[in-house]
């Protein structure tokens, strides 16, 4: 199930160059992220979980630079999951078009504050990511 963000860009997201700066785009994309699990997962039952998602890496390729002004849209799904971490991929791109600004593979832990450690991702939390897998 792929869900999209869509996010404008404004003046203190560019660097001296005019474009949006690398490490904006981290914020864009987990802005993102949040949105997704608030509009199609149970965000409140995770948030009372005492389980964290943690990232833990992110590959991103840019593509192409947003400037003032541009219309962003981010896609973002659960891309695959396994024992212990997942990974949810991310794809940037011009609103209302193809035209792929930049791409992300974003791989997490889940993270028990109660135990202080990185568990097995399974029950109603591996449910809910199966949920969310782009078939």
């Amino acid at each position: 199930m792929t869900h999209e963000t869509n996010i404008k860009v404004r003046g203190y997201h560019l660097d001296l160059y005019g474009h949006v700066n690398n490490a904006r785009y981290l914020e864009f994309l987990e802005e993102a992220r949040w949105t997704f699990f608030e509009e199609r997962g149970d965000l409140p039952w995770f948030l009372q979980s005492g389980l964290a998602l943690v990232v833990v890496n992110i590959n991103i390729d840019y593509r192409y630079p947003a400037t003032m002004g541009d219309a962003l849209a981010i896609a973002t799904s659960v891309k695959s999951i396994g024992s212990r971490s997942a990974v949810m991929h991310q794809r940037v791109t011009l609103a209302g078009t193809d035209k792929v600004v930049a791409e992300a593979d974003v791989t997490f832990v889940v993270f028990d504050a109660k135990q202080n450690k990185a568990v097995t991702l399974e029950g109603q939390l591996k449910e809910l990511l199966q949920s969310m897998l782009d078939q």
